[in-house]
């Protein structure tokens, strides 16, 4: 696959991915092996702090006779964690302190705000956005505001950064960008 990838200062990127067009990743943000990113209908920018674990699919493509459009960026905020075997297809956008847990499907024109999580095995193809705080569980994708902030284990970012390095290969940037 042809790719331009850009690594933030800190951030851990596993070889055994697998990227089309321009990814950047910000600032320690960890991506484990078995990762998948296309970005066909434009840039992927993904923030800070993000932690995308095994077999995520983030797929920014255009619509089936769309090809000729203008490319759109895909930005993707900080502190977000995609689970495992979560996928993002043609979202608008994701925002900051999101959980994808695992299994989960976000769909085309979907917009994800902040501090929201989307639960295992959800499958979302409206695309009425998904305001802040709110959480989607359950068979039937019910939405609720949420009580509380979703957060990450505290020592689970620790961990990885030490484990990762331990048994896969890095991708290392030759330029990295700063902060981003």
């Amino acid at each position: 696959m042809s790719s331009k990838v850009k690594i933030g200062q800190g951030a851990m990127v596993c070889k055994e991915i697998k990227v089309k067009g321009q990814v950047s990743f910000g600032a320690s943000t960890i991506i484990h092996p078995g990762v998948t990113l296309i970005a066909e209908a434009g840039p992927i920018e993904i923030g800070e702090n993000n932690i995308i674990e095994e077999y995520v699919n983030i797929i920014h493509k255009f619509l089936p006779g769309h090809e000729q459009s203008e490319p759109v960026t895909l930005k993707i905020g900080s502190n977000n964690v995609f689970e495992v075997y979560s996928t993002i297809e043609g979202v608008s956008s994701i925002g900051d302190n999101n959980i994808f847990e695992s299994k989960s499907f976000v769909g085309r024109n979907l917009s994800i705000g902040n501090d929201c999580i989307i639960g295992a095995g959800c499958h979302l193809t409206s695309t009425s956005p998904i305001e802040d705080g709110t959480c989607v569980y359950g068979k039937n994708c019910t939405r609720q505001k949420a009580f509380c902030k979703p957060s990450v284990p505290g020592g689970h970012r620790e961990f990885l950064t030490k484990l990762l390095p331990s048994y896969h290969l890095l991708r290392k940037n030759k330029n990295p960008i700063e902060g981003n």
